[in-house]
């Protein structure tokens, strides 16, 4: 591998490890589904969520892979954990807000699943690199793993796997929430194990095709657009928890494919590729798009007390404080 790959070289490693903190932090932590008296699994959630979407950005750039074949990895990701890994698309949701159970067909809990793969690529991928290659711009064009570190980190995620699964299966769903041990049936594992194949195959396949470029609205607009997005798809995961049993499933799926999975997928990858899209206009997407899930992931804490609440508040108000800061490096630059 030349000098100008390797990971020691400028820093190296500390882009790598900020990926294995930023994934989980922006998927579980900000947002409030891993709260303060739960943090002792953020090291399990590194493992599997940092790792993996640090194995994705290296195939990104080791293969020069285009953004699709990014979002194919992260669905691929996805489906490992919700199906095999911690089963919560398959078993039934621990969580019922009226008591009903909603969207479940087929031993699926659909509209969960539905949101799970729209939201685990976007944030443990997509946001997550977005950020730290904003954090490291020079180090954005070439892998960040070397021969060595995948040998050391491939282990780290079975283990951080096999942990995640027997905390969350054997431990969390029977002594914390009292139901019974969810048995993932052989089918299910064989038809996820093929469409993770599948998903990771036509990913190294795919060409990347953006269509005519359409000229990048303003940062400030941007960011507006993808909170607003951020705030949607938390609605879509309250109604899965069954937030309003009355609520037509169908309308619920066909809604979130139009607005938050087509329209999205048909404009911005052509904002994306004009020339006119900066640095700037990365930031105001990603920015707005994070502090619209720390935002719309307040509601869980509506009557919370305690450190809980303390800690979302904190580490929200710490990673706006950080956004900006990042913001005004990025604006001297």
């Amino acid at each position: 591998m030349s000098t100008q790959h390797s990971p020691t070289q400028k820093g190296g490693f500390a882009p790598a490890i900020t990926l294995m903190l930023m994934a989980p932090l922006l998927t579980e932590v900000l947002p409030g589904a891993t709260r303060f008296s739960s943090i002792f699994v953020l090291p399990i959630e590194m493992c599997v969520w940092g790792i993996g979407a640090l194995f994705i950005r290296d195939a990104l750039r080791r293969w020069k892979l285009g953004w699709t074949s990014m979002i194919l990895m992260g669905i691929a990701l996805a489906i490992a954990e919700e199906c095999l890994i911690q089963q919560t698309s398959l078993a039934s949701l621990v969580i019922r807000l009226k008591g009903e159970t909603y969207a479940r067909a087929f031993g699926i809990n659909y509209v969960y699943f539905l949101w799970a793969l729209i939201y685990e690529p976007v944030f443990v991928v997509v946001l997550s690199i977005s950020v730290v290659e904003l954090i490291y711009p020079s180090r954005k064009q070439i892998p960040w793993i070397s021969k060595s570190g995948l040998f050391v980190l491939l282990p780290l995620l079975l283990i951080g796997s096999l942990l995640a699964w027997f905390s969350w299966t054997q431990i969390a769903r029977v002594k914390i929430f009292h139901l019974p041990p969810y048995h993932l049936p052989l089918p299910a594992v064989l038809l996820s194990i093929t469409a993770i194949g599948v998903l990771v195959y036509a990913a190294f396949k795919m060409k990347q095709r953006s269509g005519k470029p359409l000229m990048p609205p303003s940062a400030w607009l941007l960011g507006l657009l993808g909170g607003i997005w951020a705030v949607c798809l938390y609605g879509v995961v309250l109604l899965a928890f069954g937030i309003d049993p009355a609520f037509p499933e169908w309308f619920a799926v066909a809604g979130t494919l139009v607005f938050l999975v087509i329209i999205p997928i048909a404009i911005l990858p052509k904002i994306v590729a004009h020339p006119g899209y900066e640095i700037k206009h990365q930031f105001g997407l990603t920015c707005g798009t994070i502090i619209g899930s720390m935002a719309a992931g307040q509601l869980g804490f509506i009557g919370a007390t305690g450190p809980d609440l303390y800690f979302k508040i904190i580490t929200n108000v710490l990673a706006v404080f950080l956004l900006i800061v990042l913001g005004i490096h990025l604006q001297k630059q």
